[in-house]
């Protein structure tokens, strides 16, 4: 053990000094070791600090793994229970890690967080990350927001408030008043960051290529390298604020709204747009002091992502509940505000061919076609999950989609779940492309989100169906070529479309009659209520 000890501490000096003066030196020309008072070397020294938190969470990490389960039969129950156990600690661990270097560390946090693919001890303690930034010190803001635009603040703005309204990883934004009056949020990057990610993300392909060599079955280097890529899109402002206008022109501004940029007063790392007022999508409790119907907000937010995800092939892919808000209008109405436009994903078209088809086959039960389309997308054998992910129901489910599981289908799923190993899921993951590691992220959170709205799974399964056929219907017209392979094209179409919108009207009567079940509950409750009231109130 202490071979292992020194072993560790040697390769620890050796990797983080390494990795942070390789990310520093190159672009630190105050770096000078022979004077501690040097912003270099404090940065220096700040990076080899969180390479070794980072290299000894996850060594502790490792070990746990390794000895907690070491002897116990992956099919007793005891290695189930004693792996929930080693899932806890271990995300624990993660989370303070995050929550000490802050920065691309929460984010990652947050990345993992928001993967359905993560197992559930993960997502339930890192999830507390969305809500855990500290802000900036103003004074430290104030130099960006002045060294970016070129002017004093008071030559710019009318008023600017130093308190700021929100805090992420890697920005903070505030309110402030333009010389015309005009309300609108700076979104302002933190101070160091570009030197501070280099080094934060060597040292995460460092660490996960370490565990991959100790443990061949513990595989997330693709994870990684997507969530650098991620990183390296969210830190530049500008095409933020071009993925923002783009969004606009798709959706216009009825149910969705997307605040304006300012480009005079928008650079790499500040950006101005118009305020907005909202609430958090998953406030439902305003909702319905404001007479908001959250299961109607939770229709406008999938048909928003589905016509992102189906039709558009441009998609919003950071959708969780601190960027979207929701702006009551009259009579109950409403309007969804995306914020965040940092991280986008150009679907490739061929996939978003493939993907709406999955969708079709997903509705119409169509197990061949799942798996046949599992294979474009580099799946295979795990095409059989699909459905689960998607639908919350097995390939060869006989149960009407939307109503969950039968308790057959279950027990089949948990047994066939509990022969997966942990290379299976690092498999799996490898396998994917970031085109569906994007999706299925994206998807997690959206059904988080519609979850908390407490919206039928039916209705969301119903309008990606919907625009996963809008999708179709319109590449399909644009691919017809002679007058004859059009007239053939728009018979099996149509053929195609009258049996999809036979699934789906089935489905949307289903939906209906759950409504009106609800809603004559919910009067009856009502009326029972209202003559219990009166009854007592005449025997006062």
């Amino acid at each position: 053990m202490s071979f292992f000890r020194s072993k560790s501490g040697l390769v620890l000096l050796t990797a983080t000094g390494a990795l942070a003066f390789h990310a520093y030196a190159p672009h630190s020309p105050d770096l000078n070791l022979g004077h501690a008072s040097g912003g270099g070397v404090e940065s220096l020294i700040d990076a080899v600090i969180r390479s070794s938190r980072a290299f000894s969470t996850v060594s502790a990490t490792l070990v746990d793994y390794k000895y907690s389960l070491h002897g116990l039969s992956r099919s007793s129950d005891e290695y189930r229970h004693e792996l929930s156990e080693v899932h806890l600690r271990s995300a624990s661990r993660i989370l303070n890690l995050c929550e000490a270097n802050k920065g691309f560390y929460i984010k990652a946090g947050q990345f993992v967080a928001a993967l359905g693919q993560a197992p559930k001890e993960y997502v339930s303690i890192l999830s507390a990350l969305q809500d855990k930034v500290v802000p900036y010190d103003f004074a430290a803001i104030s130099k960006v927001l002045e060294s970016n635009l070129g002017q004093d603040i008071l030559e710019i703005f009318h008023s600017f408030d130093e308190q700021p309204i929100a805090a992420a990883s890697i920005a903070q934004v505030h309110r402030a008043t333009l010389r015309d009056h005009q309300e609108v949020a700076v979104k302002i990057q933190y101070p160091g960051l570009e030197q501070q990610r280099k080094v934060d993300l060597m040292m995460m392909h460092f660490l996960s290529n370490c565990v991959t060599w100790l443990f061949p079955e513990y595989r997330f280097v693709s994870l990684v390298l997507e969530f650098s890529k991620a990183i390296s899109l969210e830190l530049d402002f500008i095409q933020e604020a071009r993925n923002s206008e783009r969004t606009a022109k798709n959706f216009g501004q009825d149910k969705i709204k997307v605040p304006k940029v300012f480009w005079e007063f928008t650079t790499n790392r500040v950006l101005t747009m118009q305020f907005c007022k909202g609430q958090r999508i998953d406030d439902v409790d305003y909702f319905r002091e404001a007479g908001i119907d959250p299961t109607k907000v939770a229709r406008v937010l999938a048909e928003a992502f589905a016509e992102m995800i189906f039709v558009h092939g441009f998609v919003h892919g950071d959708p969780h509940p601190g960027n979207i808000l929701v702006s009551p209008t009259d009579r109950g109405g409403f309007t969804i505000v995306l914020l965040d436009h940092g991280v986008y994903k150009q679907l490739d078209d061929e996939f978003r061919w493939n993907y709406c088809q999955l969708w079709k086959a997903l509705i119409l039960q169509d197990s061949e076609k799942i798996q046949q389309l599992s294979e474009h997308f580099g799946i295979g054998y795990y095409s059989q999950y699909l459905p689960v992910i998607f639908t919350g129901r097995t390939i060869d489910s006989k149960s009407a989609l939307g109503t969950g599981m039968s308790f057959e289908e279950r027990k089949v799923l948990k047994k066939g779940l509990k022969s997966l190993t942990m290379e299976d899921i690092s498999s799996f993951i490898e396998s994917l492309l970031p085109d569906f590691l994007m999706i299925l992220r994206v998807d997690a959170l959206l059904r988080s989100i519609n979850r908390k709205l407490g919206a039928p799974q039916r209705a969301r399964l119903l309008t990606y169906a919907k625009s996963a056929l809008y999708g179709l219907s319109a590449r399909q017209n644009i691919e017809s070529g002679s007058r004859v392979q059009m007239l053939l094209s728009t018979v099996n179409w149509s053929m195609a479309y009258f049996h999809m919108r036979l699934v789906l009207e089935l489905l949307e009567l289903f939906s209906r009659m759950d409504r009106l079940k609800h809603s004559s509950i919910a009067w009856l409750r009502r009326f029972i209520t209202s003559i219990w009231d009166t009854l007592t109130l005449q025997s006062v």
